[in-house]
């Protein structure tokens, strides 16, 4: 029975076959080399069999017993055929495992995201170099906004609701969007000055309710792109209206100072004023 480690069970045989594997201390190398015959072109998706040349990727892959895992892949540029195309030549992807371009494998790049959305950017990028993964925090915000520009446009309903928060509280804030039939978010806006959700609403006339706080920017930048819209205050905005109107009421009633003799409620005051304490009343 063969105990040793048989790497090519973890990588797409039929997309790539290793033809070396080096290890040091602190890493493994592992050279491949790539098997396809064709590959489709990102811009226009036409298939294309004609070769331009070969070329080295060296990429990361996850650890392997704690080492580094660098992937040397000698890889294929194909040339796209089709004329109307801006792409006169490009390099081929490996099916979910590689992309173009990509630095990392897809699964480590999987792995990072995931363990940034559960920790922090500098946080994960910690913890993957105390697992020979090497990346920094910059890295991973790029990863993640990447990994968001990549995601498909979500469409929301007819109600939406609106509200600020803050990416650094007393620094940067932003606006949220949220299908309230779904109760997920659909869109994150930079500041909350009503100008982006000017820009959102534009593409999205289609909303018929609006639920937000009591923000006047959001409410003339609904007004203005979407007159006919509903909007609507949620219940702790109407609270806070509430106890706010009766703070205002009571304050212009009521003096703002009330004085209040040291001696008052004893007999002596109670018997000067002719009324009856609670002592001569016993």
């Amino acid at each position: 029975m063969n105990d040793s480690l048989k790497l090519d069970m973890f990588f797409p045989g039929e997309l790539l076959s290793i033809t070396s594997v080096d290890h040091d201390d602190s890493s493994i190398h592992i050279k491949m080399r790539s098997k396809t015959h064709s590959s489709k072109c990102p811009e226009c998706g036409q298939e294309t069999k004609t070769y331009h040349g070969t070329y080295l990727r060296k990429v990361q892959d996850l650890p392997i017993l704690g080492k580094t895992a660098r992937l040397h892949i000698t890889a294929h540029e194909y040339v796209c055929n089709n004329e109307s195309c801006s792409k006169v030549t490009f390099v081929e992807d490996f099916d979910g495992f590689l992309s173009y371009y990509g630095r990392m494998t897809e699964r480590c790049a999987d792995f990072i995201c995931m363990l940034a959305m559960e920790t922090s950017c500098e946080g994960c990028a910690r913890i993957c170099r105390a697992m020979n993964l090497q990346i920094s925090g910059d890295s991973v915000i790029r990863l993640l906004i990447k990994r968001y520009r990549l995601q498909p446009v979500s469409e929301c309903g007819s109600a939406i609701g609106v509200d600020d928060f803050a990416f650094k509280k007393r620094h940067t804030y932003g606006t949220i969007i949220v299908d309230q039939a779904t109760h997920r978010p659909v869109a994150i806006l930079d500041g909350r000055d009503g100008m982006t959700l000017k820009e959102w609403l534009k593409n999205n006339k289609h909303v018929k309710t609006v639920t937000r706080d009591r923000a006047s920017a959001y409410s003339s930048a609904i007004q203005e792109i979407l007159p006919d819209a509903m909007q609507i205050a949620d219940r702790f905005h109407l609270h806070q209206n509430l106890l706010e109107a009766v703070k205002n009421t009571v304050n212009s009633v009521i003096p703002v100072d009330v004085r209040i003799p040291k001696d008052y409620g004893t007999g002596e005051t109670a018997a000067a004023a002719g009324e009856p304490c609670k002592k001569n009343a016993l």
